[in-house]
């Protein structure tokens, strides 16, 4: 049994539509339309928007209390707030706007998963030297991160990259409580990636599942990855009373205008796609998804931008029919993932030709999470500050 939403019916994959309003069409199956043939993804835009982005004037009055609350929090420590830093556009102005905007001392956190790519290291030492952030790396055990991702990549499941995301949030909790800091900076903005249909995705916290995958496909177990069980975040949020900040939903986000002021002020470069910063996603993004999972996320976010007003529904469909991925940086990054993995030719092809399965084929909790999704909902509510 798929976990989708209780509402969603499949849809028939010989039929082929796409939003009015937007460009998600029916590579999401779950995907539905109303009369005026807008998808629900926008209608669900609307509804996020006007619950979590802030930009009124209570919003506006709740930032600066906000960002006094974690100056306040952090006099007595050398940091007061943890940020991630990948090297991206959020993540890079999440730090720009903490220490130069805000005044605040940020700690940024880095999570080496050995696939930096060079442009992404360069970035990064720009970022920190121009603002003058001290950095924590957290370097994975490359050997058994690998097996991990393999894992997941011959489970023929459709999200890769559960294990970097569940490994970044894990270590950001961890360095928050070791340096005493109640206060995580987050790099998601409800306006640019509001729009992600739950079929191309998985609960990335969900430490069960990541365990399961792992146990089942390679017969190991984890021993000495950062992972996140609902009990250290239990721990975390209400003994260290450590709470997330989506600053970015508090501020008019414009990605182009971000952009812009990242690379006069920072000199910071572009990657030529979202979260391209990493090698591993750039190949799984670019290649993997479009060509085994008939899933082109690029869908999903320009579908954001156009309902948050920042991209023409006709100049993405013409992007949709661009190659973002040119063919020589394709050749690199394949021969550099067979490598990484150890994988040859002949595996990739039978990766790629390996049926989809779903990650629900695969133990998890969320059956647990449903059960108790009113206490969850609460629990979220608590660790994250969202001001309304």
């Amino acid at each position: 049994m798929v976990h989708w939403p209780e509402n969603k019916i499949k849809n028939n994959k010989n039929i082929y539509r796409i939003c009015s309003k937007c460009v998600m069409d029916t590579s999401d199956p779950y995907i539905s339309f109303d009369k005026e043939g807008v998808c629900n993804h926008c209608h669900n835009y609307k509804k996020r928007i006007s619950e979590d982005y802030h930009l009124d004037d209570e919003g506006q009055k709740n930032l600066k209390k906000t960002i006094s609350k974690i100056k306040s929090s952090g006099k007595k420590s050398k940091y007061d707030c943890i940020i991630g830093l990948s090297g991206g556009v959020d993540s890079t102005y999440v730090a720009y706007l903490a220490k130069k905007i805000y005044k605040l001392r940020p700690l940024a956190v880095h999570f080496d998963n050995g696939w930096n790519s060079e442009l992404s290291v360069k970035n990064i030492e720009k970022i920190l030297k121009k603002l003058n952030i001290d950095l924590h790396t957290e370097v994975a055990d490359w050997a058994e991160f690998r097996e991990l991702q393999r894992s997941f990549i011959k489970a023929s499941v459709i999200n890769w990259e559960i294990p970097t995301d569940h490994i970044i949030t894990a270590v950001l909790y961890k360095i928050a409580a070791k340096h005493g800091v109640r206060y995580i900076l987050g790099g998601g903005n409800i306006t640019s990636e509001a729009i992600m249909p739950f079929s191309w995705s998985f609960n990335a916290r969900d430490l069960k599942h990541l365990k399961a995958v792992h146990k089942i496909i390679s017969g190991k177990s984890l021993n000495k990855l950062t992972t996140l069980s609902i009990r250290k975040f239990l721990y975390f949020t209400f003994v260290k009373r450590i709470k997330w900040f989506p600053i970015l939903n508090y501020i008019n986000y414009s990605k182009k205008d971000v952009i812009k002021i990242l690379e006069e002020k920072l000199s910071w470069k572009y990657y030529g796609g979202k979260h391209y910063e990493s090698i591993f996603t750039r190949f799984y993004q670019g290649y993997i998804l479009k060509n085994k999972f008939n899933v082109d996320k690029r869908r999903a976010h320009f579908s954001s931008l156009i309902n948050a007003k920042q991209l023409t529904r006709e100049d993405a469909l013409v992007l949709l029919n661009e190659n973002d991925y040119e063919h020589h940086q394709f050749k690199k990054d394949y021969d550099f993932f067979l490598r990484k993995f150890n994988f040859t030719e002949e595996d990739f092809l039978e990766i790629m030709d390996f049926p989809e399965k779903n990650h629900d084929e695969f133990p998890s909790n969320a059956k647990l999470f449903r059960r108790f999704k009113s206490y969850i909902n609460k629990i979220k509510k608590y660790s994250t500050i969202n001001n309304k």
